[in-house]
């Protein structure tokens, strides 16, 4: 995918992997615009975006307003008269607690609302709307970004139903979309050093050190050198493994080095390979 300045829409991009992704997508060069419900939070994305050598822009969205959601995607689409890539990355939960957590009778049925209304609808819906769009320049990436939650217990038992509904999505939405030019993957992080693990105080979760972490910045150098591949397509409707594809393509974390993927320790791989 080249060619022009490359522009992506990155959900969910105020924090976290979403703010990760748009930094790594930058130092490439891409046009990045992130959206999200805090404008101050955004506007710090745009600011590292700009930093690193590409230009941002900040969208105020609320992600589980599907009229808001069509309204974000084809305001960057006549932005700039293109889409090439949507990263589907919002995401909202209830707060968790990663030492002693509550199992899904002890929480509220609202809960389900919360988690697959942004993290499983939203990104539908995302995918409806700039469906057409790369439908009619005959070129697209959409990139889910899932977990190992798919395969293994992690957070919660709503967290593993929105994960794994995302890679079926993905799988699906792949095969719809083939003939059409459009790939359609999902990315598996390792566990993040997000803003929220750090403030969390915890030493280790589901058995790995915060110290062993991957950054939110690899993310985003992941998905600009697959973005870059000249054989992007071989990939679509399957998973990517953060750090696997990392140590293919000779991608390090900012401060050197690559992450250890976490397939074995989840208890194996993706449950869709790519299209054949």
């Amino acid at each position: 995918m080249s060619g022009g300045s490359r522009v992506a829409l990155v959900t969910g991009g105020s924090k976290g992997v979403g703010q990760g992704i748009a930094v790594g997508l930058a130092e490439s060069g891409w046009t990045v615009h992130v959206s999200g419900r805090d404008r101050e939070r955004l506007q710090a994305t745009v600011d590292r975006v700009d930093a690193v050598g590409g230009t941002g822009h900040a969208h105020t969205c609320e992600h589980t307003d599907d009229d808001d959601v069509r309204r974000l995607v084809t305001t960057v689409h006549d932005h700039a008269g293109r889409l090439d890539l949507l990263v589907n990355n919002a995401w909202a939960g209830p707060p968790m607690n990663h030492v002693t957590p509550e199992k899904f009778w002890e929480r509220p049925l609202s809960d389900w609302d919360t988690l697959i209304g942004v993290g499983l609808r939203a990104h539908y819906v995302a995918t409806h709307v700039a469906a057409p769009l790369m439908i009619a320049r005959r070129t697209g990436l959409v990139v889910n970004i899932s977990s190992v939650g798919t395969r293994a217990y992690l957070h919660s038992t709503l967290y593993g139903i929105s994960k794994a509904g995302l890679d079926k999505l993905t799988h699906d939405a792949a095969l719809e979309l083939r003939e059409h030019g459009v790939t359609v993957l999902s990315l598996w992080p390792g566990l993040v050093r997000t803003e929220k693990l750090l403030a969390s105080g915890v030493d280790n979760i589901a058995g790995v050190s915060v110290s062993d972490t991957e950054t939110p910045e690899l993310q985003g150098r992941v998905v600009a050198a697959i973005a870059a591949d000249p054989d992007l397509h071989r990939r679509t409707g399957g998973v990517v493994i953060t750090a696997e594809a990392a140590a293919e393509l000779g991608i390090v974390e900012p401060g050197g080095g690559t992450p250890v993927s976490p397939r074995r320790m989840f208890g194996g791989g993706p449950i869709f390979p790519p299209l054949p």
